[in-house]
């Protein structure tokens, strides 16, 4: 005789108390679930669509200049801490999370052309048209003192740029010439010219390689890489090789008007620019075109652009006075997530991505609502980019062989390269 029993432990389907969630016993074996993929399709068709319903980047708006903002700076120790300069010389410093302006200090006579915090936080420098170079404490004076600057540096021309070495007490400025100076001294420790041109930016690497031992000498590899983007009046960006620039590593192409400022995620996997057209986009550092584009109704053309040091949030200067506080990821919910609803946020991210390239999906991850001026104004550079290039096909038709050479998008741009 035969006994057959079903045995069960309850450890597997009783809830430990009243507040878990129901267990639910479950077989992943494929051939019971012939549907899976169709299901998953749809799962994933529902996610695509749900982050452009919630794609709401914008955040907030910074008022209190009474001219356009020229330049930002991030702070180096707090993230909710945000110094602008205005075109009437004006400088702020704002406090993100209260969104309000914490403290005004009228720091040159004319633009104010570039400011840049210390490594330490506790003090910033600014440099104008006023041919300044000014050294401020981060603090607010105390009551009854004046708001002066720690140290006044007068220079002979007119500054465009500054940075700020990430470690040491040493800074950069540009203009007319490149200088390096020291923050005790009221003269640059190195100058740099080339020929007649002036410069508008200048960055310091923040790559430093320490050896063991000294270096006696030092040649540049061609084919290894350090990266660098570039704006341009083209209406494109550059990603350029440090150590081979014959020719851009990415040409960046979606803006319709001159790009005037772009800054790096601190993950360094994409970049965000600020252009004339009144457009924020944000790229991919390998890809052509942008994965976002940020636009308003109200925000004039777009002069400077940053990223937070948390890599959640990017803050645009306009034209009309306002810094505005974006979202890097515009679908992305702000605050504390459960964690179910965690897991579910990447469950749907794993499918969209999954499914990325049907063509249903595709078209709604990508479709951007762009104002009627600047579609027409992409469209209108469509034609005019497909009319040079069949130019440039019937010219190299009815030409003698190899006298109208064929050149790809990256070689267009580079006239030369000076060694």
């Amino acid at each position: 005789m035969k006994v057959k029993v079903l045995s069960r432990n309850p450890d597997d389907y009783v809830r430990e108390t009243n507040l878990d969630i129901q267990r639910v016993p479950r077989n992943y074996d494929p051939t019971l679930h012939p549907f899976e993929v169709s299901r998953e399709y749809t799962r994933a068709l529902n996610a695509t669509k749900l982050e452009r319903v919630f794609a709401k980047p914008f955040l907030a708006s910074l008022d209190g200049h009474r001219d356009g903002v020229n330049c930002m700076a991030k702070h180096t120790k707090s993230l909710s801490t945000l110094l602008s300069g205005s075109c009437d010389g004006e400088v702020k410093v704002w406090n993100l999370t209260k969104r309000e302006c914490v403290r005004t200090l009228q720091a040159h006579e004319g633009f104010v052309r570039g400011m840049v915090v210390r490594s330490c936080g506790t003090s910033f420098f600014t440099v104008g048209d006023d041919k300044t170079i000014k050294h401020w404490k981060m603090e607010k004076p105390g009551y009854g003192e004046e708001e002066e600057p720690l140290n006044t540096i007068l220079g002979k021309t007119v500054f465009t740029g500054l940075d700020h070495h990430q470690k040491d007490a040493v800074f950069a400025t540009c203009g007319q010439q490149v200088d390096i100076w020291d923050e005790k001294r009221s003269s640059p420790i190195r100058s740099f010219t080339w020929g007649v041109d002036s410069f508008s930016a200048v960055r310091f690497n923040p790559v430093e390689v320490i050896m063991t031992m000294r270096s006696n000498t030092v040649s540049w590899n061609p084919m290894e890489a350090y990266y660098f983007t570039c704006a341009n009046e083209d209406y494109n960006l550059y990603t350029y090789d440090m150590r081979y620039l014959e020719q851009p590593v990415t040409v960046h192409m979606d803006h319709v008007s001159a790009v005037l400022d772009v800054d790096y995620s601190p993950t360094g996997k994409e970049f965000v620019s600020a252009s004339f057209d009144k457009t924020i986009r944000i790229f991919p550092k390998d890809g052509g075109h942008s994965r976002e584009v940020y636009h308003t109704k109200r925000m004039q053309h777009v002069i400077c652009i940053k990223w937070s040091a948390d890599n959640k949030y990017i803050l645009s200067g306009s034209d009309e006075m306002n810094i505005r506080l974006w979202k890097a990821n515009a679908a992305e919910k702000l605050g504390v997530l459960a964690p179910r609803e965690r897991e579910a946020t990447n469950y749907s991210q794993k499918l969209k991505e999954k499914f990325q390239h049907h063509p249903q999906i595709r078209r709604i991850a990508h479709h951007r609502h762009l104002p009627k001026s600047l579609y027409h104004q992409t469209k209108e550079l469509r034609v005019m980019k497909e009319a040079r290039r069949k130019k440039e096909r019937n010219v190299r038709k009815h030409s003698k062989p190899g006298s109208v050479p064929l050149l790809s998008e990256k070689e267009k741009h580079v006239v030369a390269v000076v060694k």
